[in-house]
């Protein structure tokens, strides 16, 4: 018989954050900076743990390089070659602690990753990533990958569920990916029915990884910096986003006109746009999509102003509500529910 959860489960679109009393006196006294030791790699990260998603129309070596210029993260998309790598490793040294390495689940995904990682051991992040990380397959990958590259730090994902979370976690993936279907791109919840909102989901899987020391990512569903916050707040670890970095000039896609307006496009991975680019073509059993090509406008100028605006937002937020680091903010935050986030009288 099927069940219903009757709990409420909540988006971000739902909450606003409640201010409290501050002694903060400016922004720039926010420490924006996580410093985390991973529970199976026992390896140290230190950075703003936000991650640029690993699209093959975002999580690009530019986007890379202006990224980690800010002590921010990439997950590079999987479909560079080892060529690439290579020359990447060579002219931007600096960057390589800020970036992952992506894989699917395959064998050839396995083979082509390894060989990465043995030509560019400075990369100490992998990030395995699948549309439904339920799979006993995908479990048993990432036991796989943890025997064989047992230092390396494993983010490992999608899931929405605690006890996923904690299966992943004890299987040796060290940061867990949340989030299915709240993507911008996304379409698993109008073709399969599937989804959880993501504040709720946050919030329950980072108190399932918290208990064994693992971590979350909070992947998707972030429309401007105060989901961000929102998604921090909730306990994520790092937050993962992909459409609020498209359309930039560190981005890749095609720049199309439409309606006078010039666009770059912006799709999912399990998108019919990306199997045929990378696949060359739909397999058929996964022609329902996943995900659908978009046009992003063309903002103005390169990434960095999206950056600033984002650090400018959360900085703001930790403001707020009396949070001297970012570290402090899930600490301090209460949210409250709503049932509009801003006026849009005058659009």
């Amino acid at each position: 018989m099927p069940r219903i959860d009757a709990d409420l489960k909540l988006d971000f679109k739902d909450v606003l954050l409640r201010p409290k009393r501050s002694s903060l006196k400016s922004r720039a006294e926010v420490d924006l900076e996580r410093t985390f030791t991973f529970r199976n790699s026992k390896q140290t990260y230190s950075g703003i743990p936000i991650i640029v998603a690993n699209m093959d129309t975002v999580g690009t070596f530019e986007m890379a390089a202006v990224m980690s210029q800010h002590s921010m993260f990439t997950a590079i998309h999987k479909h560079y070659t080892l060529d690439d790598w290579k020359l990447f490793a060579t002219d931007h040294p600096e960057c390589l602690q800020h970036v992952a390495v992506s894989s699917g689940s395959g064998k050839h995904d396995l083979e082509k990753m390894s060989s990465i990682l043995e030509a560019v051991p400075q990369v100490k992040f992998i990030c395995l990533d699948v549309a439904n990380g339920y799979s006993e397959h995908f479990v048993e990958f990432v036991k796989l990958v943890r025997a064989r590259f047992p230092e390396h730090t494993i983010m490992a994902g999608n899931v929405v569920t605690g006890e996923m979370v904690e299966e992943l976690i004890l299987s040796g993936a060290d940061i867990i990916k949340v989030g299915v279907g709240p993507g911008s791109v996304c379409t698993t919840r109008t073709k399969t029915g599937v989804g959880y909102p993501q504040l709720s989901a946050v919030i329950e899987c980072a108190d399932s990884a918290h208990g064994l020391k693992g971590h979350i990512i909070s992947d998707g569903g972030c429309t401007c910096p105060g989901d961000v916050a929102k998604a921090f707040g909730a306990g994520a670890d790092f937050v993962m986003l992909g459409g609020m970095f498209s359309g930039h000039t560190e981005c890749a896609g095609e720049v199309i006109e439409r309606d006078g307006q010039k666009l770059k496009l912006f799709y999912g991975m399990s998108s019919e746009t990306a199997m045929k680019k990378h696949a060359g073509g739909v397999a058929e059993y996964r022609a329902f999509g996943g995900a659908r090509p978009v046009g992003s406008p063309l903002p103005e100028g390169d990434v960095e102003n999206t950056i600033l605006d984002i650090l400018w937002g959360l900085r703001s937020t930790c403001t707020y509500v009396g949070a001297a680091k970012l570290k402090e903010l899930s600490k301090r935050t209460t949210f409250i529910r709503v049932t509009q986030q801003h006026n849009t009288v005058f659009g």
